[in-house]
Parts: C-alpha cells; sequence; structure tokens
C-alpha cells in the first residue's frame, strides 16, 4: 500500500484553468463556479497565537488567503473547550473580507445560531449527530442569513445526511475525531469525499465539500483528489515561526493543485 508521501512523490501539478482557487472573494463561490473545479484553503484559528491572532490573520490575509476557519468547541459534543461569539466578532474585526466560517462542535447548535451569525459569521456547520431535526436547524441559519453546512464524524455513515444534501451549502468530512488539534488524517474518511463528490455530480448539487483533520503539505493533494474543495488546516498554517505564515499558505494551495497519480 502506498503511503502518502510516496504518493506526493508522484503526483502532477493540475492546471489553474482545471480548477479555481478561492482567494479574495469566498462567498461568491457558492454560487458562480461548478463547485467540482473549486478548491481552497481555510486555516483555523485554533492554531494561531491568540495573543496576535490579528497580526496572523493579516499574514494569512497577505497570501490572498481570506476564508477563515473557527472551530467552536463547548466540551460537551467534544471533549475540549475553544471559544465563542465574542472572539468570532473580534475576527469580524480585523477585516471585512474575511469569510468567516464557524465549526459548531456543540451539543445544542439551535441555541447559538443567532448569536454566531450577529459576530459576524458568513458560514455555520453543525454537526448531523448533535440534532434530532437537522431541517430545524438548517432553516434556522438560512434565517439568521448565513450560509449553511453540514458535518459528519469519520464513523457517521454518508446516509444519515443523504436528505438534506440538496438543502446546504457545504457537506464538512471530519478525517480525524473532533476535539482536538494535530491528529493525522484517517485515509478511509477520503472514502465519503469519493462518495459526496458522485453523489454531488449524480444529483447535479451545488454543496462545496470539505475536509478538516490531519491536513498538511503531504495530505492535502490526497484531499483534493477524493474531491475535496475546501481544506482546514491548522498547525499546517500557523506552526513555525510567524513570518512562516504566508509561505505555509501559499505552499499548501499549491500543493492543493496537485494531484496524486
Amino acid at each position: 500500500m502506498k503511503t502518502a508521501t510516496s504518493i506526493q512523490k508522484n503526483a502532477k501539478p493540475t492546471s489553474v484553468e482545471t480548477n479555481l482557487l478561492i482567494t479574495a472573494n469566498p462567498g461568491k463561490y457558492f454560487q458562480n463556479a461548478h463547485p467540482s473545479r473549486v478548491i481552497g484553503l481555510a486555516p483555523s484559528i485554533l492554531s494561531a497565537n491568540f495573543a496576535n491572532l490579528e497580526s496572523d490573520l493579516k499574514r494569512m490575509m497577505r497570501a490572498k488567503c481570506f476564508w477563515t476557519h473557527l472551530d467552536v468547541m463547548d466540551g460537551h459534543f467534544v471533549p475540549n473547550i475553544t471559544f465563542g461569539p465574542p472572539l468570532v466578532k473580534s475576527v469580524r474585526g480585523v477585516s471585512p473580507r474575511l469569510f468567516l466560517d464557524a465549526h459548531l462542535m456543540v451539543s445544542k447548535p439551535l441555541d447559538f445560531v443567532e448569536r454566531f451569525a450577529d459576530a459576524g459569521a458568513d458560514l455555520i456547520t453543525f454537526h448531523a449527530e448533535s440534532v434530532e431535526n437537522m431541517h430545524t436547524v438548517i432553516s434556522a441559519i438560512r434565517g439568521a442569513g448565513c450560509k449553511v453546512g453540514v458535518s459528519i464524524k469519520p464513523k457517521t455513515p454518508i446516509r444519515s445526511i443523504e436528505a438534506i444534501l440538496g438543502k446546504v451549502d457545504l457537506v464538512l468530512v471530519m478525517t480525524v475525531e473532533p476535539g482536538f488539534g494535530g491528529q493525522e488524517l484517517m485515509p478511509s474518511a477520503l472514502n465519503k469525499v469519493r462518495q459526496l463528490a458522485q453523489a454531488r455530480q449524480k444529483n447535479k448539487w451545488n454543496y462545496l465539500i470539505q475536509v478538516d483533520g490531519g491536513i498538511n503539505i503531504k495530505t492535502v493533494g490526497l484531499a483534493t483528489a477524493a474531491g475535496a474543495n475546501i481544506l482546514v488546516a491548522g498547525t499546517a498554517v500557523f506552526g513555525g515561526e510567524k513570518d512562516s505564515i504566508t509561505t505555509n499558505v501559499q505552499q499548501m494551495l499549491q500543493a492543493a493543485m496537485t494531484m496524486p497519480v
């Protein structure tokens, strides 16, 4: 079996004409491009330096990366606690050009939809495992003026969200168990990405496919080859020296455009 590293060595770059990189205005790609052609990086601020968060975000933006992933954890749905609407409001204050993607890893997402929308979130993603009626949550997020995302954990089957795939803007496949950063990507989770890409094409749906967990310079090409559009990365972007953030973004985007053979 080939490892991620060995596959990457045999990779070849794809044409920019084939894949559209999400840069200055991420929101437009929900409507103005065929989703299978879209590729974008969504740095997770959970790995940023919170003491210098504005500086880290501006370095990210210098590389023309504006999609920002916000990992919200309540200590109940997942065994960790991160941040809430006040920090999201502060991030929104850094630049109106940032596209804020709030990933709610919480037990009661309905209780938080309006708060995160008011704080400036552009996209709110809830976990299918956390609710009984997904349609209710989708309606609440739409009503708050945000794009809608649904997420599933590695062990959750695609069939659990089939009924709402035509009603969401994004499907987030967790490629690690949610709760902590720094984990290795679970290759089996990429099978879900392939299934979602096939279902999207067959049914002419328009959702983007996002992956979160273990995405780095060695695995990002595997994710895009499986059909992923939006690539959440924390340590791979914000790790290392502060001056490396812009370079990290550029290298990750280049690797994302490189498909394994």
